[in-house]
């Protein structure tokens, strides 16, 4: 949720606004999809890391519905694709995003919010299947730091800040931040900035847990992009399988993440053929209780091939069977 603050930062020159469209290759349609507050493009030698740039530069790219409405279409469209592997967030270097649109929420009631479930939209980027990464430059502040931690991994150029100030609005985090920021930097840390509205540096992200890597500024999407390539190049399908284990961590007992993490790793061995069904002794095993049958059957020939190529000494080919 949160926060526009422009009472918060001094004032800036915005940078001129970027022309807002869907580049080629990266087309939802024969004729291309206009965007108002997005750039996205495919990026990547393979054209295969989906990037997302958030470009509404005088607002310090303050997440309106609009944006957001627009974010959740190129999400959907990127994980319909299946030649991406990976996915980038990014805004300006002087804002990833600096808070939510305040004037457009200012006048809203209780009855509004709770009764239109406001912001629920806002967590699409929690439930792509597909790895996401944010590249973070500048202000991640309120609603833009509780989008960045939707994301799988945080990179941070040098010069960026993270906070969730929404207390000095008068309210408080409501995309997310009292319970991602708590998990991600601890308690004391997350009470600390929920309570008073200070920001943190890059550094100091870093060394809380929040923040992967810290790049120099102008070196942050380039090495985002690098990181997406290098999922990218690996079984699309036991990626979403790691990535579904890694996220179970946050809402299971430790018991039940192993469980889970077991079954998705038996998984990875099933023999059974595309379109045929589950075989007895692999349901027997538990394996696939809980998964789809299409999910086995596609990603035993990535493991093979992995485990062959490790044996041999060369590169895997993964084809995402």
């Amino acid at each position: 949720m949160a926060v526009a603050l422009r009472a918060l930062l001094r004032p800036a020159r915005a940078p001129a606004p970027a022309r807002l469209l869907l580049r080629a290759p990266a087309r939802l349609s024969s004729a291309g999809t206009q965007f108002q507050y997005l750039v996205v493009e495919k990026k990547g030698a393979k054209q295969n890391v989906g990037v997302i740039q958030l470009n509404r530069p005088k607002a310090l790219n303050a997440l309106c519905d609009g944006l957001v409405n627009e974010m959740n279409q190129a999400l959907d469209f990127f994980e319909k694709d299946p030649d991406v592997g990976a996915i980038v967030i990014t805004g300006s270097e002087k804002a990833f995003a600096a808070g939510a649109d305040i004037k457009e929420m200012q006048n809203r009631t209780f009855q509004e919010c709770y009764g239109g479930n406001f912001l629920a939209h806002w967590n699409r980027v929690s439930l792509v299947r597909k790895p996401v990464i944010a590249a973070v430059n500048g202000y991640a502040l309120g609603g833009g730091c509780e989008l960045a931690m939707m994301c799988d991994i945080i990179y941070a150029g040098e010069k960026a800040q993270f906070g969730q100030p929404e207390i000095l609005l008068g309210t408080i985090p409501g995309a997310g931040g009292t319970q991602r920021l708590t998990r991600a930097v601890g308690k004391s840390l997350a009470m600390e900035m929920v309570l008073t509205g200070d920001r943190i540096s890059a550094q100091e992200a870093k060394e809380a847990g929040l923040v992967s890597k810290i790049y120099p500024v102008e070196k942050l999407l380039e090495e985002a992009i690098s990181c997406g390539e290098k999922i990218a190049g690996n079984s699309k399908l036991v990626t979403t399988m790691a990535k579904e284990a890694v996220n179970a961590a946050f809402e299971m007992t430790l018991t039940e993440g192993n469980k889970m993490e077991k079954r998705l790793f038996h998984a990875t061995f099933a023999t059974v053929s595309i379109g045929a069904a589950p075989q007895a002794a692999c349901l027997e095993s538990d394996c696939c209780m809980d998964r789809a049958p299409e999910l086995l059957c596609l990603s035993q020939d990535d493991r093979k091939e992995g485990m062959a190529a490790f044996v041999e000494k060369r590169k895997a080919n993964f084809t995402d069977h």
